[in-house]
């Protein structure tokens, strides 16, 4: 079967990029996002699965002088030192310190490896990308959420880990990071 300029592909994600046809008539196209869903408060958020490496329980963090009001400290993941990010904060929900129920979500970013505090893991679930309703519509100027999605149970606000940091607390994270590595 050969392709024509005016057929479009139905691409599922889940199959690693692999392609799948629909010969139901008319072809549209639907592109699958895997979203990695965790819990903050009683809130749910995601990451694209695709930028989680894994998830364990918290473990001992190190506070990281002159590091951005967003940073928990770092971590060691077997021999790499890894900042936990304060998603909290960020969100601007109450402020606690991580405890011992609490995991950690490792994930990459373009940068860098960071870790995230989860109150819960509650999944991963597909979803079609016109499924998400993008930051512009709901909450404009939020640079640090890629969309939300809706759910059953809610609304679940997906994570932009590129936009996490402002340019200003990355290079800060930087700094702080290489003052570290010196030791």
């Amino acid at each position: 079967m050969s392709v024509k300029a005016c057929d479009i592909l139905i691409l599922n994600n889940w199959s690693q990029g692999g392609v799948t046809w629909s010969h139901a008539g008319q072809y549209r196209l639907i592109v699958k996002m895997d979203l990695f869903i965790f819990k903050l408060e009683e809130q749910l958020y995601a990451l694209r699965l695709a930028s989680v490496e894994r998830v364990f329980r918290i473990v001992e963090i190190t506070a990281l002088p002159k590091a951005p009001d967003v940073v928990f400290g770092v971590i060691n993941v077997h021999g790499r030192i890894v900042p936990v990010m304060n998603v909290r904060k960020r969100f601007g929900l109450p402020e606690r310190g991580p405890s011992l129920s609490d995991q950690l979500v490792l994930a990459r970013t373009s940068r860098r490896s960071v870790a995230l505090v989860a109150e819960g893991v509650q999944g991963i679930i597909e979803k079609n990308e016109t499924d998400i309703i993008g930051r512009e519509e709901i909450i404009p100027g939020i640079e640090h959420v890629e969309g939300v999605v809706k759910l059953e149970g809610g609304m679940v606000f997906i994570h932009d880990l590129d936009r996490f940091l402002s340019v200003e607390e990355e290079d800060t994270l930087d700094r702080a990071m290489e003052g570290i590595r010196k030791q």
